[in-house]
């Protein structure tokens, strides 16, 4: 724990309190994906008749980067970590390079795998396109998220969309969590035959129990992924009970916290000490090693972006203690 968990003064306490207040709202459970959710912590003066706001950084959708890069936001998260690749680079969801830089990657290490049940007959997603194949499929109810984002670039590489599965007699069984009562019953009663989606945590071993295998992309589809950012990684054998062996998939790992390139340097160094001087406080999932993982590019932190100077700097110089 930090030596001092919360700031000293009163302020602090009403500050900690409006925290737990927007978590609450946030994390209502009426609250659908793509609804009021997110929250935005903007740190500032609030002493005269208006809110002076220095620094504001969020949560949100991978296209927030737009907000980010115009100057609307100083920082925000955004998972996983290929989104800000193709908003760097202009590719994907991105029609032009927005300059962007990550000041630091809070570890997280998933997948994104497309599990079909081998019922179908279905060998490859091409085949249901070749087929016209009714496909019953779970997928992410909010048609923004950022998986159903990835599932469109994929699905689009193979010459179809959801919305041509649905008229050759397909199902979307809508999901909000991964592990939505929604999907898992389904699963359970046999009536669903695909799952596309990442959080494997939540799902995976389950779907593998009822009989989904996961199903590999070809070469070139691999080849079109990865020019958009995304990295094609092994999930291991072994890695979920049921998994035998060793699947190639796509890379979900990363949250990183980014900004633009023109944010000044010492803002980035001071939010980039905040994690050191917090880490005590700050919810680690089990892929964290260290503060220094969340500069580096790692299997859990994948950096595909450059670090803000301001962030470079920190970390050399944590590095040359």
């Amino acid at each position: 724990m930090s030596a001092y968990p919360l700031p000293r003064g009163a302020n602090f306490r009403r500050a900690k309190t409006l925290w737990e207040l927007a978590l609450d709202v946030a994390g209502n459970p009426a609250n659908p994906y793509g609804g009021d959710r997110d929250v935005c912590i903007t740190v500032g003066n609030g002493s005269g008749a208006q809110f002076r706001p220095k620094l504001r950084m969020a949560t949100g959708s991978p296209i927030l980067a737009h907000e980010v890069a115009a100057g609307g936001l100083e920082m925000a998260f955004v998972n996983p970590s290929a989104f800000l690749t193709q908003a760097y680079r202009g590719v994907g969801l991105f029609e032009a390079r927005l300059p962007l830089r990550v000041i630091a990657v809070y570890p997280t290490l998933d997948w994104f795998v497309f599990a079909i049940h081998p019922r179908t007959g279905l060998r490859s997603l091409a085949d249901v396109k070749a087929r016209r194949y009714p496909l019953r499929v779970s997928v992410k109810e909010d048609p923004t998220h950022s998986t159903r984002v990835l599932t469109d670039q994929v699905l689009a590489c193979y010459g179809f969309s959801l919305a041509e599965l649905e008229s050759w007699g397909g199902a979307l069984l809508m999901s909000g969590a991964p592990n939505d009562p929604r999907r898992m019953i389904p699963l359970a009663e046999g009536k669903l035959d695909a799952i596309f989606d990442e959080a494997l945590v939540l799902w995976f071993d389950d779907a593998l129990k009822r009989g989904l295998e996961p199903l590999e992309l070809e070469p070139e589809i691999f080849a079109g992924m990865v020019a958009l950012g995304w990295r094609r990684v092994i999930l291991r054998a072994g890695t979920f009970p049921h998994l035998m062996q060793d699947h190639a998939c796509l890379d979900y790992s990363g949250w990183p916290l980014y900004a633009s390139e023109a944010l000044p340097e010492q803002t980035a160094y001071e939010v980039c000490a905040a994690f050191a001087a917090r880490a005590g406080e700050i919810p680690w999932e089990e892929s964290f090693t260290g503060l220094d993982q969340l500069g580096r590019d790692t299997a859990a932190t994948p950096i595909d972006v450059p670090l803000h100077p301001g962030a470079a700097r920190w970390f050399k110089e944590r590095a040359a203690r």
